[in-house]
């Protein structure tokens, strides 16, 4: 039974107390499991020998009556040969066996009750290595997490001392800086070196885009006149198209002094409209 005991001691005793002290938690649970394993085998070795014992013990004691029975039938042998002497002298030896079989059982009657103790401490003990096992499993995972979160606070700390998270914002605006200096060079070399026609449009088609959407988000307000309608406007131009084919016409029906006096009298009257804007302006 040293052993059981030996194994039942091992098995309480305190694992977070080797976390604690060992350099490598992990390891030293692992060591620990071999080492219960490594006892439980030889509790099942001796569980063994106990078995063995037991049943050389049941065999004695069957061989021990066997013998009593034997020397009880010569005994008869002898009363039927009319030989009493010899009669009791087997009756003598079938005592002795008798009782060597009584000692022989009474031996085994004990071992099979500590063969069965035996056997009942061994499922308890496998059944404690087995949970010992899940629970390494459990403090390997918490020992693990621990250690994760401790890299993790040493991580921020050292973040913060060191100002990480500055130096990073400092980087971010100095790359702003460079990209900003970038884009006015270019519009520098291409305003100066590059074709100063085509920039120029470019920047005319950039105007004309934003004027359009201008356009069009007052005539949404009702603060412009609306686009024509294409009809209409087609309309207009083939009605003004009809109005000067017209007139043409009619001009070239006219005689040449109709015509002198009509180019006379339209040559007066611009005259007189390019008087007006001239005295408007003064």
């Amino acid at each position: 039974m040293g052993i059981f005991s030996r194994l039942a001691a091992l098995i309480k005793s305190n694992i977070n107390d080797l976390i604690s002290k060992a350099e490598d938690p992990e390891k030293m649970l692992e060591q620990v499991v071999i080492d219960m394993a490594n006892q439980l085998i030889e509790a099942k070795k001796q569980v063994a020998v106990a078995i063995a014992d037991e049943k050389r013990l049941a065999k004695q004691a069957e061989g021990e009556a066997a013998k009593a029975a034997e020397w009880e039938r010569r005994a008869m042998m002898a009363v039927r040969a009319g030989d009493d002497a010899l009669a009791k002298e087997a009756l003598q030896r079938k005592k002795e066996h008798d009782n060597l079989a009584q000692v022989y059982k009474e031996q085994w009657s004990k071992q099979k009750k500590q063969v069965d103790q035996l056997k009942l401490a061994l499922r308890v003990l496998n059944s404690k290595i087995e949970e010992a096992k899940r629970k390494k499993q459990v403090l390997i995972a918490r020992k693990r997490r621990a250690e994760a979160q401790k890299k993790i606070q040493e991580t921020m700390a050292g973040l913060q001392e060191s100002s990480a998270f500055e130096t990073f914002d400092r980087m971010a605006q100095k790359v702003d800086q460079i990209e900003a200096e970038a884009e006015a060079a270019s519009e520098l070399a291409e305003e100066y070196t590059g074709d100063v026609l085509a920039h120029k449009f470019q920047t005319l088609e950039a105007t004309q885009g934003a004027d359009d959407e201008l356009t069009a988000l007052k005539q949404k307000m009702g603060l412009a006149a609306p686009p024509p309608e294409p009809a209409a406007e087609e309309q207009v131009r083939v009605d003004a198209e009809i109005e000067g084919d017209q007139a043409l016409q009619e001009f070239e029906q006219l005689s040449t002094e109709e015509q002198d006096e009509l180019a006379a009298a339209l040559a007066e009257l611009e005259a007189q409209e390019q008087a007006e804007q001239a005295r408007m302006k003064r």
